[in-house]
C-alpha cells in the first residue's frame, strides 16, 4: 500500500510540474507617444508594429488599417523625432528591418505587397518602394516579423507560423502546441487550423535567444509566452502586469529587447522589460 501510495503521489506531482510553467515579471520602462488624437482626422486605432533601427539608433512604429494612418520615429529615449503629418504611405501590417540591406521593409494588408521605406537624412520616412507585388502572407491581416538568423519573414496563422524568404517563397512552417512544453507533448486534440482565442491572432515576436525564438501574447492570462522555433513548443513565460492592455489582434511587437503592447486608448506603445 506505501509503494502504491509513493508512485501515486510521485506521478501526481509529476503530473502538476509539467502542467506547472514558471512566470518571470516584466515591467514597464519606457513609451512611445503616437501623433494625433482620436478626434484628429484620420487618427488611427490599432498598432501595426515598432521596429528598432539599429544603425540609426532609431524607433520606427505604425498604425494598421489605411496609407493616411499615422507613423512616427523616436530617438532611444523615446522622443518623438517626427511631426504629426508622417504617414504610413501603406495600409501596413508588419515591419523588419534587414541588417543585409539596412532598409526597413514591411508587407501590406491582403495583397497589397511587401514594401522598403526611403529614409531621408535624418532617418525619416519619405516614400515606399512596393518591391513584391500581390499576397505574400498565409492571411490578409497577419503581421510580419524578421528572423535575422535565418534570413526569413515570419507570418502566424491559426495555429501554424510560416517562414518566407526574402523573395517572398514560402519555405517552412513550425505548428506552435499552446501552452504546452516539449516534456508534455502535443494535445491529442490539436487542430492546426483554429484559431486558439486565449491568443493574439494576428501578431508574433522574434527575439533571437535560442529555445525561445516566437512570441506570442497570451491574452486571457496576460502573458507572453515564448516558445522553441523548432519545435513550437513552450520554453519560457513572461507575466505583465495588471496595468498592461492586451488586445485579441495588432498591437503587440518586439524590438531592441523589449516586449511593446499598443494601449489604443492612450495612443501609446508601452516598453516591457
Amino acid at each position: 500500500m506505501k509503494t502504491t501510495f509513493l508512485l501515486l503521489l510521485a506521478f501526481t506531482l509529476t503530473g502538476t510540474a509539467l502542467r506547472a510553467q514558471p512566470t518571470i515579471p516584466i515591467k514597464k520602462v519606457m513609451e512611445l507617444k503616437m501623433p494625433k488624437t482620436a478626434e484628429d482626422d484620420m487618427p488611427g486605432t490599432r498598432g501595426a508594429s515598432v521596429i528598432w533601427h539599429p544603425v540609426l539608433k532609431k524607433y520606427y512604429a505604425s498604425f494598421a488599417g489605411n496609407v493616411g494612418y499615422p507613423m512616427a520615429v523616436f530617438d532611444a529615449t523615446g522622443k518623438r523625432l517626427s511631426d504629426d503629418e508622417l504617414t504610413t504611405m501603406m495600409d501596413t501590417r508588419g515591419l523588419w528591418y534587414n541588417a543585409a540591406t539596412k532598409k526597413l521593409y514591411g508587407n501590406g494588408y491582403g495583397d497589397f505587397g511587401w514594401f522598403t521605406y526611403t529614409l531621408d537624412s535624418k532617418g525619416i520616412p519619405t516614400d515606399i518602394d512596393v518591391i513584391k507585388e500581390g499576397t505574400h502572407q498565409p492571411d490578409g491581416q497577419s503581421v510580419g516579423t524578421y528572423n535575422a538568423l535565418t534570413k526569413q519573414i515570419l507570418f502566424l496563422n491559426a495555429s501554424q507560423v510560416y517562414m518566407y524568404n526574402n523573395d517572398a517563397e514560402l519555405k517552412d512552417s513550425v505548428t506552435i502546441h499552446w501552452g504546452r512544453k516539449k516534456t508534455q507533448g502535443a494535445d491529442e486534440d490539436e487542430d492546426i487550423y483554429s484559431i486558439n482565442e486565449d491568443y493574439n491572432s494576428s501578431s508574433l515576436i522574434y527575439t533571437g535567444v535560442k529555445g525561445q525564438e516566437l512570441g506570442f501574447l497570451n491574452i486571457t492570462d496576460q502573458k507572453i509566452e515564448l516558445y522553441d522555433s523548432k519545435t513550437g513548443f513552450l520554453s519560457k513565460v513572461l507575466k505583465l502586469p495588471e496595468t498592461a492592455t492586451t488586445e485579441a489582434t495588432f498591437n503587440f511587437a518586439f524590438a531592441n529587447g523589449t516586449y511593446w503592447l499598443f494601449d489604443m486608448e492612450l495612443r501609446k506603445w508601452v516598453g516591457y522589460k
